[in-house]
């Protein structure tokens, strides 16, 4: 590793300070606005507490970190942290980048040092993509100066300097040894028994770190999950700290993240890292007394080992320590979010009241949560019709509060000035995606009926509304010929005479989903049964309370459709209520 190549890249663990002005230049520099994760790792460069690194790594450090653990000067690492950038996003002959925040904030400047793409042309520069072929990503790296702390991100007075929370750790214990938990799971009875179990063993102070970058587990939102672990820690010693880290997975499974949180709580002061043995179980390390040594993680890590409820002590405890067959197991993820969602009480003996009004807080029943129902189809399949039925038949229910993103309003309001390009689509939809995911987070149903031809756009509006409610997915599969038999105005005509360009479903690609919840033909069905089919969908999921038996008396709410298309009737499919139905 040369001299210049060891001063960009390497630091002494001091943080870097920030300079007290914007430079002059600011303006000249092209700007990059970092996703959450990459925001992420840049307050760790900053903050020190990814020291001695004060940059993104080259390749030659990444291969150094992947082949040894250490960074190519022998300090060990264990993790790569690199930028990728869309290729277009940097001009190929800037030397300096602006990075900023999605508000546009500046909060680094990046000296590029090196440039790697999919495709290098002599020089290392990076060529344009073919006609046609979207672009790719390209790996930045250098150091980076800081222009100004972070301003956003949940519990953000709660966030602090690594050299900070290291100077009360040291004064206020006389022993020295501080053993750190880092979590994306709200604390329970057994993480708390665990982490009082350890900490007296090792006779240490307790170092709590929510990782508020990415999903948190059961409920999804990193100020859900931060508010958890506040309600558990006064069930923990009274001098148990707790410091949110922005620290997003690492991409390379259970080992790698294992890695990275052990870098994390070092540099916070941790003498330990406690882990779940599910995720010990993972690593290439061999435990020995309980404990294991990770390639490139300054401090050892304790595997917390099989702990289950024993129901006679009525306590959590060592597997071992529990008569056979007397105990009980702690509930998945799933079964806990399945609970959540039907609004029954988290047992007492899984989690403290506490903590089980944050999750409840954080994850209410399906009956009370946000929804997007999102239609999709062919150009007269029948999804706006479905669609407006949809919302009569919520509004008439009056125990849902419905807003329907189709139509005239949506043209003029959403998608006045967009073409039919791919790109402009793909916006549509994100605009779509968007004022539902708003009116989800609010406990609203969004009814969508776009044609939405593309799966990475509906994904895009699924991954938006799936971070504050529920996404279902209705594809309205009628054939394309039907469609072209009710289109009154002759676009189809048109378009097979070649007068219309980019035309779904005759000169455009649709892309049929493969992860729909709900598919139905309108050829084979009416415009009723398809309402009530999808109306069954939100009583059997939970989503709206089902009628009672005089409402059903009385023929009206949900009536029973065949299922499968088997004999003769509509044609309906449901799809399974597993990884498509996003649960908070």
């Amino acid at each position: 590793m040369s001299e210049s190549r060891s001063e960009a890249q390497l630091t002494e663990h001091s943080s870097p300070a920030a300079p007290a002005a914007l430079p002059a230049e600011l303006a000249d520099w092209p700007a990059c606005t970092l996703d959450e994760a990459q925001l992420g790792d840049l307050e760790l460069l900053t903050s020190g507490v990814f020291a001695p690194l004060r940059g993104f790594m080259d390749a030659a450090e990444v291969a150094a970190v992947t082949e040894h653990g250490t960074l190519a000067d022998g300090t060990p690492w264990p993790v790569p942290v690199t930028l990728d950038v869309p290729a277009g996003a940097v001009p190929d002959d800037a030397t300096r980048v602006v990075l900023q925040d999605p508000e546009g904030s500046p909060l680094a400047v990046l000296a590029i040092t090196e440039r790697l793409g999919t495709r290098l042309a002599p020089g290392g520069t990076t060529p344009p993509n073919p006609p046609g072929e979207e672009p790719g990503l390209v790996r930045l790296a250098g150091p980076v100066t800081p222009l100004r702390e972070p301003e956003h991100g949940p519990f953000r007075q709660l966030r602090r300097r690594p050299e900070d929370v290291r100077a009360e750790l040291a004064g206020g214990s006389a022993v020295g040894n501080v053993l750190a938990y880092a979590t994306r799971r709200p604390l329970n009875k057994r993480h708390i028994g665990q982490l009082r179990h350890y900490a007296g063993q090792l006779n240490a102070r307790l170092l709590v770190l929510p990782l508020v970058c990415g999903p948190a587990e059961i409920v999804t939102r990193p100020e859900a999950l931060v508010r958890a672990v506040l309600a558990a820690r006064q069930h923990l010693p009274a001098d148990t700290l707790m410091v949110p880290v922005p620290l997003a997975p690492r991409g390379g499974g259970k080992d790698l993240d294992l890695r990275a949180q052990g870098i994390v709580a070092a540099a916070y002061g941790a003498t330990h890292l406690l882990a779940d043995s599910s995720d010990v179980a993972g690593s290439p390390a061999s435990p020995r007394n309980g404990t294991l040594t990770l390639p490139g993680v300054p401090i050892p890590v304790v595997s917390a080992g099989e702990w289950a409820y024993d129901p006679r002590s009525e306590v959590w405890r060592p597997l071992a320590l529990i008569e056979p067959g007397a105990e009980q197991d702690e509930l998945t993820a799933s079964e806990l979010g399945a609970l959540l969602d039907s609004g029954a009480e988290v047992p007492g003996w899984l989690a403290p009241p506490s903590v089980a009004r944050e999750l409840r807080r954080a994850r209410p029943p399906r009956a009370e949560r946000g929804l997007a129902i999102f239609f999709t189809g062919l150009s007269g399949s029948g999804k706006s019709t479905i669609a407006r039925g949809l919302a009569e038949a919520l509004t008439e229910r009056g125990d849902r509060t419905v807003s329907l993103l189709d139509g005239d309003h949506v043209r003029r309001l959403l998608s006045a000035g967009l073409t039919f390009s791919r790109a402009d689509r793909d916006l549509n939809i994100a605009r779509i995606g968007y004022v539902a995911a708003e009116v989800a987070r609010h406990g609203g149903i969004a009814i969508c009926a776009p044609i939405a031809p593309y799966a990475e756009a509906r994904a895009a509006a699924r991954r938006m509304v799936a971070e504050v409610g529920d996404f279902l997915l209705v594809y309205v599969s009628t054939p394309v010929d039907v469609c072209a038999a009710r289109d009154r105005k002759g676009l189809y005509a048109k378009a097979r005479a070649g007068q219309i360009a980019g035309f779904t479903g005759v000169s455009d690609p649709y892309e049929e989903p493969r992860d729909a919840d709900l598919v139905l033909d309108t050829s084979v069905m009416t415009r009723q049964e398809a309402v009530d089919a999808v109306l069954k969908l939100l009583t059997t999921g939970g989503w709206l309370a089902a009628p009672d038996k005089k409402a059903g008396a009385g023929g009206s709410g949900t009536t029973a459709v065949p299922m499968g298309g088997d004999g003769p009737g509509p044609v309906l499919r449901v799809g399974s209520f597993g990884p498509a139905v996003r649960r908070l």
